[in-house]
């Protein structure tokens, strides 16, 4: 069990990882997008972007988002033009957010935002041409489960496309981004939500991960056929494309 799955929002509380992530998620999901875009200055958007576009050559019809949250990756993958985005979640107030974001974007009927358990999906084998995470296979309680469920749901030749942040190697851009992320990022979450559980655990779930190598190794385990990492933004965010 890798040490990402030991790490909780909730120290002082003996219930397990899955239950404590889907409270948090809750608890600051009216605040969520706001902190994301001043948390990363915005620069997030634009990975999604960039991972959007590594899954166009495969010019998926059925494309999964796993741990949707509020639906930015989703909905981002319209860009695709696929015949429907199905997104899922463990957090009922991250999912109302997310469809009352879609109903205002008027894209209801493309994407369905359904409340499921992303390491027990369910869909059928192979229901799926592409899936995307962001930032969401570190709140994983077991994580090689996790991908094998996504393993599971790909099409043949399917890929994945997950967005995890990640600490630079350089310096100083690691020192600098050490003391932002770990120092200034949960102070920012005490100021804008009443959780001040979830952005300690932000940082300290980011430290955890087992990334880059390490990560794509996992992946090959999970019976994928290729698994690359990519650093985006000097390092301070990493895009994983898998292939069934």
């Amino acid at each position: 069990m890798n040490n990402q799955s030991v790490v909780k929002p909730y120290k002082g509380t003996n219930t397990n990882k899955k239950a404590q992530v889907a409270q948090m998620f809750d608890a600051i999901s009216p605040q969520y997008d706001q902190l994301n875009r001043l948390m990363t200055l915005g620069i997030d958007q634009g990975w999604r972007e960039q991972a959007i576009k590594k899954l166009a050559d495969g010019k998926p019809k059925r494309i999964l988002d796993v741990a949707t949250g509020t639906g930015d990756f989703a909905y981002a993958a319209l860009k695709l033009n696929p015949e429907k985005i199905t997104g899922v979640d463990i957090s009922a107030g991250m999912l109302e957010i997310g469809r009352q974001k879609m109903s205002r974007r008027k894209v209801s009927d493309r994407i369905e935002m359904v409340l499921g358990d992303s390491e027990k999906l369910d869909f059928d084998n192979e229901s799926f041409d592409a899936v995307t995470v962001g930032f969401g296979v570190r709140n994983f309680e077991n994580l090689d489960q996790g991908l094998r469920e996504i393993h599971r749901v790909l099409s043949t030749s399917g890929q994945v496309a997950i967005l995890e942040p990640s600490f630079p190697k350089q310096f100083p851009l690691k020192q600098l981004f050490g003391l932002y992320f770990r120092g200034v990022v949960p102070i920012l979450g005490r100021m804008l939500t009443t959780d001040r559980a979830a952005y300690s655990y932000l940082p300290e779930s980011v430290g955890a991960f087992p990334a880059g190598k390490q990560f794509t190794d996992i992946c090959l385990q999970a019976g994928f056929t290729k698994a690359q990492h990519i650093p985006l933004t000097f390092g301070t965010c990493a895009l994983y494309l898998l292939q069934k």
